[in-house]
């Protein structure tokens, strides 16, 4: 099987999200709320590493502000300190 062409492959977001309680369990309850299960498939959210109050979640670009915005509204306090192209970029800071 033949490899994708780079302009063909997703590109993605990394963020780094701040917040209380369980952040994985609220940011996918957020993002499911917000936009839907269709909407959540389009994301391609992933998670990649979690520390205390802090996590790093991978999405695709696209779908960047509907995935802030939903965050937002959300009623548990979680903010998206960082964003960045690649890990190193947001690890760095």
């Amino acid at each position: 099987m033949k490899a994708l062409k780079p302009t063909l492959r997703e590109k993605k977001r990394y963020l780094l999200i701040r917040g209380d309680g369980n952040l994985k369990e609220n940011i996918l309850k957020a993002t499911r709320e917000f936009l839907g299960e269709y909407g959540m498939s389009k994301t391609a959210l992933t998670f990649i590493k979690s520390e205390g109050n802090k996590i790093i979640i991978s999405i695709n670009r696209e779908m960047l502000n509907q995935v802030r915005a939903s965050l937002c509204i959300f009623p548990e306090k979680m903010e998206v300190v960082r964003v960045s192209g690649t890990l190193k970029g947001l690890r760095g800071k």
